[in-house]
């Protein structure tokens, strides 16, 4: 099954970038209205370029990565000029080119072609819900998946049906993921595709299966070619044995004994940020996760500005007698030096504390 990334012009001559499973149709739903948003309002829109890719994935990476170019670059990638993709992207943070490979400017890539360029990449796995019953658990599990770069849901025979207006909220933008989402009758149907199933419950159920953890199941899925799916039961009574009897191994969390609750989202998260550990950068398909930047530490300060507080400290207290007596006035102020050097104060904290002592010798005139 083919998926595309495509762009649209619009009657204001700026461009929408998305991605769907069927493009004829999707193109209809834009130029209807009935795909509403942002294109709703500016109609009619022109379909200018479109590149299919084996996998949601994929092609939500690359609807990510062409989002973020200037108009320049996306008119470039338009026309097939990689030159012009290429001195646009200079133009711009480093951050925002990409390898030629991401991106094809021809529309009928193949799949045998992408398994060319990196035939040893498996997809991502895909995340079952089986009967899941409240829409707002549906939503957070799809916030769940997107955080760590997974994108394909599928649900099998949600208790209130599919749609649910109650998961939009919940998945809080991950919107993409609820969009796409596909419904089956039977978990055997949902993964039908699938080479390797894993069953996420703490009960074996009589079953002679493999138990994994999570990050065990990860490097499984990370090294093992085919589609990969993770099966999670419903929030009150979790998978069923014949669930559980589709899959390769289980998989079961360590957790206290004496409180074993681990709700929906919570599981599908556990799970997907082990898998992200083990995927590969964006380039080659996989999670492209960042670490978030860690706030600046600023360096300690020389040792003359710690002197000076040290001596600050000595000068206040001396009028107060907190020295005495005279033959401990020495180990005294040993150990207040040994306080005061402890913490590797930076510059900043030095001036605030002497800031503090000198308005605490004010009080004392």
């Amino acid at each position: 099954m083919a998926f595309y990334t495509y762009m649209l012009r619009c009657s204001d001559g700026r461009f929408y970038t998305g991605h769907t499973e069927d493009l004829e149709i999707r193109v209809a739903q834009h130029q209807s209205g009935e795909f509403g948003g942002w294109t709703s309002s500016r109609r009619p829109v022109e379909l200018v370029w479109s590149e299919s890719f084996p996998s949601r994935h994929e092609a939500l990476a690359a609807e990510r990565q062409i989002k973020n170019w200037s108009q320049a670059k996306k008119e470039a990638l338009i026309r097939g000029d990689w030159d012009g993709v290429s001195a646009a992207g200079h133009k711009k943070s480093r951050s925002e080119s990409i390898p030629r490979y991401a991106v094809s400017t021809s529309s009928t890539a193949t799949r045998d072609e992408r398994a060319r360029r990196n035939p040893a990449t498996p997809p991502p796995p895909i995340i079952v819900l089986v009967r899941p019953q409240l829409g707002e658990n549906i939503g957070k599990a799809a916030r769940a998946m997107l955080n760590f770069g997974l994108t394909e849901l599928r649900l099998v025979a949600p208790r209130d049906g599919w749609p649910n207006p109650s998961a939009g909220p919940a998945a809080s933008g991950a919107d993409s993921v609820l969009e796409h989402a596909r419904v089956f009758d039977t978990t055997a149907e949902a993964v039908g595709d699938c080479a390797h199933i894993f069953a996420t419950t703490v009960r074996k159920r009589g079953i002679t299966k493999p138990v994994l953890t999570p990050e065990e199941a990860a490097r499984g899925i990370r090294s093992a070619p085919g589609r990969s799916a993770i099966l999670f039961g419903a929030e009150r009574s979790g998978l069923d044995t014949e669930d559980v009897a589709l899959s390769r191994a289980i998989v079961t969390v360590p957790i206290n004994p004496e409180f074993g609750s681990l709700n929906l989202a919570q599981a599908v998260i556990l799970l997907a940020y082990e898998w992200s550990k083990h995927a590969p950068g964006t380039a080659e398909g996989g999670a492209g996760l960042v670490q978030p930047t860690a706030t600046d530490v600023l360096p300690p300060a020389p040792h003359a500005e710690l002197e000076a507080l040290i001596g600050h400290f000595e000068t206040l207290l001396e009028p107060t007698g907190y020295f005495a007596p005279p033959e401990r006035v020495r180990a005294t102020k040993r150990t207040l030096r040994g306080v005061l050097t402890r913490p590797a104060w930076n510059s900043l904290e030095i001036r605030t504390l002497r800031g503090v002592l000198s308005a605490l010798g004010r009080q004392q005139r």
